[in-house]
């Protein structure tokens, strides 16, 4: 079994920093075998909003794999936005947009879907999508296959924020890989399902987190993920921080079991 701890859209810098030392020690707790974070670790992209970022992933014990979100390239600094959009995350953060983790019994890959020439929607670029198809198919032995990023591929009807482009080819591609889950962000409400869009064989699960600090809260409390992952099963837990209450607990678990179209709620979880 492997444990991952999905965390994103930290947003230091418009954070509540009552909730830092419960997340961090929420984590910690969990000793999950990877964290991994799908982008928007600042608000603005300031240096000192990267250092708080850079402090909270220090703590955390466990190997961390982040991508980059959309606020994490300048905004109102265009000259900065366009020429050096990735100086800060890369100073302070890491110089890889988009790293990887192996082991075992999973593949770890981080793909980078901001695009600094837009303020908001993001890009699942064909370079990012061949990287993953030739990481992917040069894997040896079933292990779960994984992908980070910031912007989701699917939304469900009703989100206002445009859906990346790119979104459509990735999600087809990634199914025909066998890939199992894409962890994604962005829109600060949770998420746990296989992709609404495309049923059928090699359905792939889509989980978002929704904001492990921001007080940007959209009608959900602060959050993150435990994902636990065996051959054929995977628990996504929700850990919550209610209102009124500044440490996260346990909100909702689904399971998910592979079946000849793929991955499939449980019934009865």
């Amino acid at each position: 079994m492997r444990r991952i701890a999905h965390l994103s859209d930290l947003h230091f810098g418009r954070d509540r920093p009552e909730l830092l030392d419960p997340l961090v020690e929420a984590v910690n707790e969990l000793e999950p075998d990877l964290a991994a974070i799908s982008g928007d670790l600042t608000q603005r992209a300031r240096p000192s909003q990267f250092r708080a970022a850079r402090d909270f992933i220090d703590r955390l014990e466990a190997p961390v794999l982040a991508v980059p979100g959309n606020h994490d390239v300048p905004l109102h600094n265009l000259f900065l936005r366009f020429l050096w959009p990735w100086r800060q995350y890369r100073k302070w953060i890491s110089p890889d947009l988009e790293p990887e983790f192996h082991d075992s019994e999973m593949i770890v890959l981080g793909v980078n879907t901001v695009n600094p020439m837009a303020h908001q929607s993001g890009w699942f670029t064909p370079r990012a999508l061949d990287r993953v198809r030739k990481a992917f198919c040069n894997t040896r032995g079933r292990r779960a296959r994984i992908v980070v990023a910031h912007h989701p591929l699917e939304h469900l009807p009703g989100e206002k924020k445009k859906l990346m482009r790119g979104a459509d080819e990735a999600m087809e591609e990634l199914g025909r890989l066998n890939t199992d889950i894409v962890l994604s962000g962005h829109l600060h409400s949770w998420r746990a399902d296989p992709f609404a869009e495309k049923p059928g064989r090699n359905a792939v699960l889509q989980v978002h987190a929704g904001t492990g600090l921001s007080t940007r809260l959209r009608g959900q409390d602060n959050d993150f993920n435990l994902l636990e992952i065996e051959d054929g099963l995977i628990d996504v837990t929700r850990y919550a921080a209610a209102e009124g209450d500044d440490s996260f607990a346990m909100a909702q678990t689904r399971r998910f079991v592979t079946r000849a179209e793929g991955w499939t709620v449980k019934k009865g979880a």
